[in-house]
């Protein structure tokens, strides 16, 4: 239940995007268009579910203070070296999206053009490097850091979609023109946070 809980409260309550506004550059730049909006959401749950319980065991077995313990070398033991987490986190995230930029291109060259310089740039989307530090900073087990990535991940690309329909929607309406573009869409996103916010009362 704790689990479920987790993934209720990353996906919905604390939304990466709509609670933090991690995530916002490419969110504004590529939710015009459904099919664009969808193919960087699967591509950045699959980075978060893989890169966060990456990060965690880095963390867990490399970082933390006296996490080399398990070396067995007097030396090691005493180190701490969390001060590389941001470069480590960035490295793995770095290696996962290209793996992801590689498949893309590969199997759907017409996403992997509508995407163009936000796929590569995943890797400083600060949210994906957000969820490894919340989950550095929250203590999260491997358990909570596979639950917590995938749905941070999932939360995101939720909210990517559907401002990407609203906007659809909102081609054949007729928006005052001083909220035309950036303002509309501000607009739109604080209340899909609002919608979002609805589920802060459910705990199982």
């Amino acid at each position: 239940m704790e689990l479920l809980n987790l993934a209720i409260k990353s996906i919905f309550i604390e939304n990466i995007l709509l609670s933090f506004f991690l995530g916002m550059c490419s969110y504004l730049a590529l939710s015009k268009k459904v099919n664009t909006a969808m193919g960087l959401g699967v591509a950045v749950i699959f980075v978060m579910t893989i890169t966060t319980p990456a990060n965690w065991f880095i963390n867990e077995f490399f970082l933390k203070p006296h996490a080399l313990a398990w070396t067995g070398v007097a030396s090691l033991k005493a180190l701490d070296l969390e001060y590389l987490a941001f470069i480590s986190f960035i490295a793995v995230i770095a290696a996962m999206v290209q793996l992801v930029e590689m498949f893309i291109e590969k199997t759907s060259p017409k996403l992997y053009s509508a995407l163009g310089i936000f796929l590569p740039l995943i890797t400083v989307n600060c949210a994906i490097l957000g969820a490894s530090l919340f989950m550095q900073e929250r203590n999260y087990s491997f358990a909570e850091s596979v639950v917590f990535g995938a749905g941070s991940g999932t939360g995101w690309a939720l909210a990517i979609m559907s401002m990407a329909a609203i906007r659809h929607k909102m081609r054949y309406s007729n928006v005052p023109d001083g909220l035309r573009g950036l303002g509309i869409t501000m607009l739109a996103t604080g209340l899909i946070a609002m919608a979002f916010m609805a589920f802060s009362g459910i705990s199982l």
